[in-house]
């Protein structure tokens, strides 16, 4: 029988997110495609050419389930503040761009998928993904805070899959919509979609606290203790930690 080659969920609980060499050559594959939006991307922050994607503060309204604010103090007791700002962060970014593109969402899955997406980060486990072990790890609080099996289950296949590289369309799978909103906080991808008037209110009410050189350092921290799985691949194949070093916000 052939070995499965989908980097899904299934996948990522399996093989603890250890990458076969044909899913390397695809998500080389992958990168190779997506690389001429990120190039377009940087020329037009560097050009001043801003869009007016944004989001309206003043008359906004977060989820505000028992999920939901189960997951805030999750999110307030477990992260440091580098990662708990860029977990906001993601989540804001990521309802700008699902709404810029037309995608239906439920907003209570990926706020609580946003907000958790990072559990582990700082915390590797040798030979297992820190986005696979974040998973189980959201999955077995989510569960005691009462979410329904439908619930776990895109929430912890959201969190397994939302560092494999993709290309940012269908932001409507909760996956796709953290891997859309975390990239514009690692290395600035689509931010020159984004109003930068609005981007400066973001950060004034999560700060960086200079997330990329942390990111960068739990980046090389990540790959070393799991050198088959996505990280590592993407420190060396993609440039990931220079690209982060570099990203294109003031710290």
């Amino acid at each position: 029988m052939a070995t499965p080659t989908s980097i899904d969920g299934e996948w990522a609980t399996r093989t603890g997110g250890a990458l076969s060499g044909k899913q390397r050559r695809q998500l080389m594959a992958t990168v190779t495609r997506a690389l001429p939006a990120l190039l377009a991307d940087r020329a037009r922050l560097a050009l001043g050419r801003r869009g007016a994607g944004r989001l309206d503060f003043g008359g906004l309204h977060l989820p505000d389930s028992a999920l939901a604010r189960a997951a805030e103090a999750e999110a307030h007791e477990s992260l440091s503040p580098h990662v708990l700002g860029h977990s906001y962060r993601t989540y804001y970014f990521g309802r700008v761009l699902a709404d810029l593109d037309g995608a239906r969402y439920d907003d209570e899955l990926v706020y609580v998928s946003c907000l958790l997406h990072d559990l582990q980060l700082e915390h590797p486990t040798p030979n297992r993904c820190f986005a696979v072990t974040g998973a189980e790890r959201a999955v077995a609080f989510a569960a005691e805070a009462g979410a329904t099996p439908a619930q776990l289950h895109a929430i912890g296949t959201a969190i397994a899959t939302h560092i494999t590289p993709g290309d940012g369309k269908n932001l409507s799978d909760p996956g796709r919509f953290i891997y859309a909103g975390a990239s514009v906080d690692v290395i600035g991808s689509r931010l020159a979609d984004l109003d930068p008037a609005w981007v400066d209110e973001l950060l004034h009410r999560h700060p960086r606290h200079n997330f990329s050189k942390h990111m960068v350092t739990a980046l090389t921290n990540e790959a070393a203790a799991m050198p088959h799985g996505r990280t590592h691949w993407l420190n060396t194949r993609t440039a990931l930690r220079q690209l982060t070093r570099y990203s294109p916000f003031p710290e």
